[in-house]
């Protein structure tokens, strides 16, 4: 008889899959859940009759059976950013060697938002989270009290939350953002600008002020921001604190705000840029004013991708290793998942700095 079926009828069931392999309900049960002992050449029998007859596995049921669905939860800031973009490929990446599927939230960077994230992952009983966290570094996030009372394992990407203890995979972004500006000032450079700094009603009074601000903002931006101060201080250069960007993190706002500061009676020389947008929109103030990078201004962007080395002039960017990032999540996600009692441990990566044609001596000035 053939086992041939119409691709209209619905999946065969174990029974169907057992009569047709000539074996036992069970051992089909323990050969397609992946528990329990059968023999290689049973097994080999089963799952060349279950590829046949078309079988797909009910994970609800496996998922009660086995006390897990394999599959991991992603909470990211935002999808369409290409940092994120990349991190995600190499969670995917590495969640497929481990034959775990990723479910993706987004958040938008909205606290509601995350909440709301992680209850839907709870509901669906994923077996691990990765979280990049939208509050800043020193919030409290009750929305998370549920995912350790039912003992979810769950780490932490690309910012650290000081009341968090998880796991947690982080680029080395304050040593990054002082090498970056740190080129700057080699070029000779006293007058640059940071595009952008924590979202704030007032600016910063002066550096003190601004370091208390940190302590509230994203962690990551908190620490591109320290860099930056590093830079500064170890050349001798005073902080401005109109030179700092306090405004909504978009394109548009970031054209704003660097128009703004091209109109000082002392405008930047450079523009240290760290994020996309923030790249996007001061260029685009800069040509609203007709100036010329790196002839009037030099700038230096934060993540490369495929345009930033053929657009004119090449852009110097600071390079994350984003697909090496979300596949260490995915691996410390994983490891915990299968009952790794290791100390909690944050995993620092190193970004490069791709030096290109963007970044020049400041001009000359009447």
């Amino acid at each position: 008889m053939s086992t041939e079926r119409d691709h209209r009828t619905p999946s065969p069931t174990i029974s169907e899959v057992a009569a047709a392999a000539g074996v036992g309900r069970a051992t089909v049960a323990r050969t397609l859940g992946g528990y329990g002992s059968v023999s290689p050449k049973t097994r080999d029998r089963i799952l060349a009759v279950a590829k046949e007859l078309g079988y797909r596995p009910n994970t609800i049921a496996r998922s009660m059976t086995t006390g897990e669905t394999r599959t991991l939860g992603v909470v990211l800031a935002d999808v369409g950013n290409p940092f994120f973009a990349g991190v995600l490929r190499g969670i995917s990446d590495a969640a497929r060697k481990a034959d775990y599927d990723v479910l993706v939230l987004s958040t938008d960077e909205d606290l509601q938002l995350e909440a709301a994230a992680i209850e839907v992952l709870v509901d669906k009983q994923v077996d691990g989270i990765a979280l990049a966290p939208a509050a800043g570094r020193s919030a409290q996030l009750p929305h998370l009290d549920i995912v350790h009372k039912r003992e979810i394992p769950l780490v932490l990407l690309d910012r650290l939350v000081d009341t968090v203890d998880a796991d947690a995979v982080v680029i080395n972004n304050r040593e990054a953002s002082r090498q970056a500006v740190t080129s700057l000032i080699e070029q000779g450079h006293r007058r640059i600008a940071f595009v952008w700094g924590p979202v704030t009603t007032e600016p910063a009074a002066d550096a003190d002020d601004l370091r208390r601000i940190i302590d509230h903002a994203l962690w990551s931006d908190g620490e591109r921001l320290l860099g930056y101060l590093d830079a500064l201080e170890l050349a001798g250069i005073p902080f401005d604190t109109s030179l700092v960007t306090h405004v909504l993190k978009n394109e548009p706002q970031a054209t704003r705000a660097v128009l703004g500061m091209l109109s000082l009676s002392d405008p930047p020389t450079a523009i240290f840029a760290t994020e996309t947008d923030a790249l996007t929109g001061s260029l685009r103030a800069l040509r609203q004013r007709g100036l010329r990078c790196p002839e009037d201004v030099s700038l230096i962007g934060f993540d490369d991708s495929s345009w930033a080395s053929v657009m004119t002039p090449p852009m110097s960017v600071v390079a994350q290793p984003m697909h090496q990032l979300g596949e260490l999540t995915a691996e410390c996600l994983l490891a915990r998942v299968a009952g790794s009692d290791a100390p909690v441990a944050t995993h620092v990566l190193e970004a490069d700095f791709v030096e290109r044609a963007s970044v020049a001596p400041p001009p000359t000035r009447a």
